[in-house]
């Protein structure tokens, strides 16, 4: 069971939301990029956090309709709650999809590499993932975001560098707004191939640094 989306669109990001009011004032809420588990009938059932904690989604409407047994990497807002009847438990209060493609190599993007250019607002490695928030310059078209895998190299010192460029096609779009989106490269897939001691490097085009690197520790 892991996740289920290879490439995701821009114009996806604010479809999936569950109770979003921007009227409603939440109580102590937590905000982060988490996965969230379905059951077997499709229903949000469980959020797992990148720091290990693992809560059991309480029912409300509005958590159906989701692809069975799956993973869904998500940006959430959730109030976390503990007592004796149900165990650690959260309150959904709203979610949106999170890119989060397992890396290619290059020969699977058939139509060649894109790399078109946006800006990074933030990044941060936690748990499995490397996290991004992106700016996005759009009008109305599509645009398609993927991560592609350039390998693992050696390095001098007996450590392993992966290489991962981020792939952006703005589809010929006018840059007439900034809009966010939001990126997770999962590292789960490399448990196998990298180790402690070992870096990742992402590479992104953008518009204020040009070609920019960040290497992060595994």
């Amino acid at each position: 069971m892991r996740i289920k989306h290879y490439i995701l669109f821009l114009c996806c990001m604010s479809a999936f939301t569950a109770c979003k009011d921007e009227e409603y004032v939440y109580p102590n809420v937590l905000t982060e990029m988490v996965d969230i588990k379905t059951d077997s009938s499709g229903k949000l059932s469980s959020i797992d956090t990148d720091y290990g904690s693992s809560y059991k989604i309480n029912e409300r409407s509005g958590l159906e309709g989701f692809t069975p047994d799956s993973v869904y990497r998500t940006l959430s807002i959730f109030e976390t709650l503990d007592s004796e009847s149900n165990g650690m438990s959260a309150t959904l209060y709203s979610c949106q999809f999170v890119i989060s493609a397992i890396p290619s190599t290059e020969d699977k993007f058939t139509d060649g590499i894109k790399t078109d250019p946006l800006d990074i607002e933030r990044i941060w490695r936690s748990g499995d993932y490397i996290n991004m928030v992106l700016d996005v310059k759009a009008k109305d078209k599509t645009h398609i975001i993927n991560f592609i895998d350039y390998g693992i190299n050696e390095n001098p010192d007996g450590s392993s560098t992966l290489s991962i460029t981020l792939y952006h096609n703005q589809n010929g779009d006018y840059e007439a707004f900034t809009k966010k989106a939001y990126a997770s490269v999962p590292l789960w897939p490399y448990k196998e191939k990298l180790k402690q001691g070992d870096k990742i490097e992402i590479t992104v085009n953008t518009y204020k640094e040009g070609v920019t690197k960040r290497v992060f520790n595994y």
